[in-house]
């Protein structure tokens, strides 16, 4: 007989362990189906995220930006810092040391909440039955009340850029160079791209960011968008648009990239390269063919905005559905879907989920574009206000970039707000909040914020779509 559970998870990352945690918190008896083995060869929770992505990553950025203030912007805050190394083992044994932290407490949190953790793949049948096929040993059925997939998403692959361990990588290698390479390509100019490329230039590599795509970074607000560019500029990464890959050669533990541009066929000539182009859903034998689940057009599972697939009970969150791949977003699908299958009744507003580039500086933005309400032909205003007028930010000596700030010209709702600038990670947060409670930039411009705070300039932006920012001179308004 088929062991029973009434929900059984596929998928221990961030929507699937949320999920999983949040079912048991309800009084549901749960199962949480994992098969990530870990580059020591054991089985680890959290997903791409906590092991290869969002986590790691961000202890390198961090790592990074302490090296490259060290060496270089101290000096200005009146501090000699003459013999600043960067011990590039260490620093990723540090990560990994986070890494492992972050995967062991979610193991923690499954076992608190009474959470049955089983290690290996599991596959959706048809009648809510789960195949789980152990890392070692014998296939055996589970049934469950309702199923939720979380599989996630893997790199998509470029067959003109194959993998080779060590010298061609994904963003899973780009983690663990041991020494900087003097010379980086990166193919994509995305998120994933931009942020491992700022990794390792701030440690001395020449990076060579090869962008396919016309416009830089495109779901960004213009304006965001060319800030960020000019400043990466300055940081030795060398974004180049319009370069399609056309082949890679490895020779002699380097990387010739052949490319073509607006000015006809390229090369250049790398130590390392990354291939960031973008992740797709992670779909392999996650579900059988009769098991009733459909997906779209794109390879996406179908769902509708409560994330229940074609087949009542089964249910499908972050990456491998429709929306943004983030973490976040897969979080709280996991936590909504949790709590439909107990009874509740819940949703999500997909209107306000922040997105964030952990570049330096930092880009972050909700809502809609400049450019996007400017297509749908509404009336709107924007405000903006930079970083460069305000205290605390000159302080401490993070003065790049902007809050940009776009509302509906007739009700003066808040419609997207956009930073480019230091902790715009932190910023966006109020803006979230301002959107989900459908505040008005007046509600905004007449709420105090501290001084001196980076907060503050948001708040000027707010004042700036009516033309009332305190410290900065009157622009020209648009017609």
């Amino acid at each position: 007989m088929a062991k029973s559970f009434d929900v059984v998870v596929i998928g221990g990352g961030p929507g699937g362990y949320a999920a999983a945690i949040k079912a048991a918190q309800l009084g549901l008896n749960t199962a949480c189906i994992d098969m990530y083995i870990n580059k020591d060869g054991n089985p680890a929770l959290g997903g791409t995220c906590a092991n290869v992505g969002c986590i790691p990553s961000k202890a390198l950025l961090d790592s990074t930006w302490k090296y490259h203030e060290a060496k270089d912007g101290l000096a200005v805050h009146g501090i000699e810092a003459k013999t600043v190394k960067m011990n590039v083992p260490e620093m990723i044994k540090r990560k990994d040391g986070i890494v492992k932290k972050q995967t062991d407490g979610v193991a923690m949190l499954l076992k608190a909440n009474g959470v049955t953790w089983l290690q290996g793949r599991g596959k959706l049948l048809s009648g809510k039955q789960v195949e789980f096929t152990p890392h070692e040993g014998e296939a055996e059925k589970l049934q469950a009340e309702s199923v939720v997939l979380a599989s996630g998403s893997e790199p998509i692959a470029l067959p003109m850029a194959p993998l080779q361990d060590g010298i061609v990588v994904d963003n899973s290698g780009a983690l663990e160079f041991t020494e900087v390479p003097k010379k980086l390509g990166v193919i994509g100019g995305g998120i994933i791209g931009l942020e491992l490329g700022s990794v390792w230039s701030r440690l001395g590599s020449e990076v060579t960011v090869l962008e396919a795509m016309d416009n830089f970074l495109p779901m960004v607000d213009r304006q965001v968008g060319k800030e960020l560019l000019k400043n990466l500029k300055g940081q030795n990464i060398d974004v180049k648009l319009s370069a399609r890959v056309t082949g890679t050669k490895v020779e002699k533990n380097k990387v010739t990239v052949e490319y073509s541009d607006a000015d006809g066929e390229q090369k250049i000539v790398v130590d390392k390269l990354i291939v960031a182009v973008g992740r797709r859903p992670y779909t392999e034998d996650l579900f059988s063919a009769d098991s009733g689940v459909n997906l779209d057009e794109r390879g996406f599972i179908f769902v509708n905005q409560s994330c229940a697939t074609d087949v009542p009970g089964v249910y499908a969150i972050g990456d491998i559905v429709r929306g943004p791949a983030l973490a976040h977003k897969a979080t709280e699908e996991g936590v909504m879907v949790a709590e439909i299958i107990a009874g509740h009744h819940t949703a999500i507003n997909y209107e306000c989920i922040p997105s964030v580039i952990y570049t330096h500086p930092e880009v972050a933005w909700a809502g809609v574009t400049e450019e996007q309400v400017k297509a749908s032909g509404d009336a709107y205003k924007t405000g903006m206000f930079s970083f460069a007028a305000n205290g605390r930010a000159a302080a401490a000596n993070e003065t790049a970039g902007f809050v940009k700030v776009v509302a509906d010209e007739t009700t003066d709702r808040v419609l997207g707000v956009h930073i480019v600038g230091p902790q715009a990670s932190e910023i966006i947060m109020q803006a979230i909040i301002a959107m989900e409670f459908g505040a008005s930039t007046e509600d905004l411009q007449m709420m105090v914020f501290a001084h001196p705070g980076l907060s503050e300039v948001f708040h000027e932006a707010c004042l700036d779509v009516d033309g009332k920012a305190i410290h900065s001179a009157k622009r020209k308004r648009k017609k």
